[in-house]
């Protein structure tokens, strides 16, 4: 679901620590983009990139240093009593005490949510948890204190804490971390959900697969700049496809066609290339006219992995002004957080 409503926009945002000249960082360098109402936007990057910097602006945690956010219209950080209500957090660790149950800590949870509550507070507030347990499967757990749930166990508490109140806009930072396949996959499940009932989601993950499986826009940030945007279609299209196979004994590389750039490592053969289709097209066409069986050929589009590790270590591009342009350009500075 998606509106073409705006919900979250940023423009030139920064966020700078410790003091202005000197010994002061800049974590985020004036970064620009939107998510609109039911996306799911995914903000990607190595640790130092800047990302929990630029999601702890967009949920009012602290005020940028420059730029201009807006969540649901409002100012997150300067308006907190507006947007608070209408968004739910999951962050890395919930924190929570360990003494407590889990439908206790759903209710100590849901005391500090204004939307929990309507005119009944106390049956708003126990249909809210209730419903909250459900959703992530943690009915049966209710009555276990929170120190006896394992890993995956108290990231479902997290979650079902952020969905208290049933958010306009969610964030989830690393979700998954600590759940094991059937757990992951039940997640992505439920966040599909959320988002086609027009929950806006915003998504910080190291799995990238989440990203790729999860995202209708994405971005990868690099040294507090935003590096590419955009679907994950469109981000792996900026880079090249690749062709391996082997060739025959006897047969060696030099004889593949030069339009090929093929390069040649033993028995292997390596083709990189924009143009995927044609490229094996034109290999195909020469290989039956040369009687040439290629083993083991193996084509493919680039994966979001490989195309965030090439842009996050490599180094990449940006308009200089942190706004996402949709490609990358020529490597022009290393750096971390």
């Amino acid at each position: 679901m998606n509106t073409g409503e705006q919900v979250i926009e940023v423009s030139g945002l920064r966020r700078r620590y410790g003091p202005a000249k000197g010994d002061g960082f800049e974590a985020v360098r004036g970064i620009s983009f939107s998510v609109a109402r039911g996306e799911l936007f995914a903000l990607l990057g190595t640790n130092g990139a800047g990302k929990t910097s630029t999601v702890e602006l967009l949920e009012g945690l602290a005020e940028p240093s420059g730029g201009r956010v807006r969540v649901l219209g409002h100012d997150p950080y300067r308006e907190r009593a507006r947007v608070r209500p209408r968004i739910g957090v999951m962050l890395q660790e919930g924190g929570f005490p360990s003494d407590l149950t889990v439908a206790e800590t759903a209710r100590m949870w849901a005391g500090c949510t204004s939307r929990t509550w309507g005119a009944s507070p106390s049956a708003a507030g126990r249909g809210a948890v209730a419903e909250a347990l459900e959703t992530v499967g943690l009915t049966g757990r209710a009555n276990v204190r929170v120190k006896q749930l394992s890993g995956g166990e108290r990231r479902r508490l997290d979650l079902a804490t952020a969905l208290l109140g049933r958010p306009e806009v969610l964030f989830l930072d690393e979700p998954t971390t600590g759940l094991d396949a059937e757990g992951r996959r039940e997640t992505w499940r439920l966040v599909r959900e959320l988002r086609e009932s027009g929950t806006t989601v915003v998504l910080t993950t190291h799995y990238l697969e989440e990203a790729e499986q999860l995202a209708d826009r994405l971005a990868i940030m690099r040294a507090g700049r935003i590096v590419v945007s955009g679907t994950p279609a469109e981000v792996t299209a900026t880079r090249p496809s690749r062709i391996r196979f082997a060739l025959p004994e006897g047969v060696p590389a030099a004889r593949l066609p030069l339009s090929l750039r093929a390069a040649a490592e033993g028995g292997r053969v390596e083709i990189r290339t924009g143009r995927l289709q044609e490229t094996l097209t034109e290999l195909l066409l020469w290989a039956r006219q040369e009687g040439v069986e290629l083993a083991g050929l193996d084509a493919r589009s680039a994966s979001l992995e490989e195309t965030f590790l090439e842009i996050a270590h490599a180094g990449g591009g940006d308009d200089g002004d942190g706004t996402a342009t949709g490609r990358t350009a020529e490597p022009t500075e290393t750096g971390t957080r």
